[in-house]
């Protein structure tokens, strides 16, 4: 069973409680950065969540930052692309994702990719070691990611959405830039914006679900949840659950 996510009693929009559509159930997951281990746990909760509380439709909403830092980013593709063949997803774009793609048409972006943890992502997808030890020759790393990355890859890292809004929910890889409209953020905010968008207390017509920024424990404010618990370092990735009025928690943390 899921645990109930503290705080969320204090959430409101509009003077009251957010909710979810009837007979919908959202299950959204955190960056996930390579823990293909992590993944396949939280996936297989979800599922015993769903045998035991049947519902008439699941949807998985993922926040984005598949890929970089952890050690299976091509597996990790590879298993969403699995899991979308059998079930409703809908799978936001996170900044690693937006360099990655990038970085097959612009050179300039490699050093950043690969400080971000793209050197992982690229041994992960079979780049030759002698290709890696190049370092700085940027050009060739490129043409070798270009022969590495698969068709059905590209194309999942090319319909990525920026946002996804449900019911009282909003859901966006980094955030939201405050005073601006939520159908018309910018994709550069939506996927990196942090001090701004987290310390902001102002009601944005939605509770704004993200990730991007790790903590400890999922951060409920008054207007925002942050479920990116830090996965590639922690060992805790992170499901939100949302029903009806009912927020609660999946994670790897501890068995369910």
């Amino acid at each position: 069973m899921p645990a109930l996510l503290p705080g969320f009693s204090e959430l409101r929009v509009r003077g009251r409680r957010p909710s979810v559509p009837a007979e919908l159930r959202i299950y959204a997951i955190g960056d996930i950065h390579g823990r293909l281990d992590l993944l396949n746990t939280l996936l297989a909760r979800i599922s015993r969540d769903i045998a035991f509380r049947p519902t008439a439709r699941p949807i998985y909403v993922f926040l984005g930052d598949y890929i970089d830092r952890g050690p299976s980013s091509r597996e990790t593709i590879d298993r969403l692309i699995e899991h979308r063949r059998t079930h409703a997803c809908v799978f936001l774009k996170g900044n690693h994702e937006l360099i990655a793609i990038k970085c097959l048409s612009d050179r300039a972006l490699f050093d950043q990719w690969l400080r971000l943890g793209g050197l992982e992502t690229l041994v992960s997808y079979g780049v030759p070691p002698d290709t890696l030890a190049y370092g700085r020759q940027i050009a060739k790393l490129q043409s070798a990611f270009h022969s590495a990355l698969p068709r059905e890859h590209f194309r999942f890292f090319r319909d990525l959405k920026n946002s996804f809004a449900c019911g009282d929910f909003f859901f966006a890889h980094a955030g939201v830039k405050p005073n601006v409209e939520l159908s018309s953020q910018r994709e550069n905010d939506l996927l990196w914006i942090r001090e701004e968008f987290l310390s902001s207390k102002e009601e944005f017509g939605k509770i704004i679900v993200h990730g991007h920024t790790p903590t400890r424990e999922i951060e409920v404010g008054p207007n925002r949840i942050n479920i990116d618990t830090g996965a590639f370092a922690t060992g805790r990735l992170s499901c939100l659950v949302l029903e009806g009025e009912d927020l609660s928690v999946i994670d790897t943390s501890f068995e369910s």
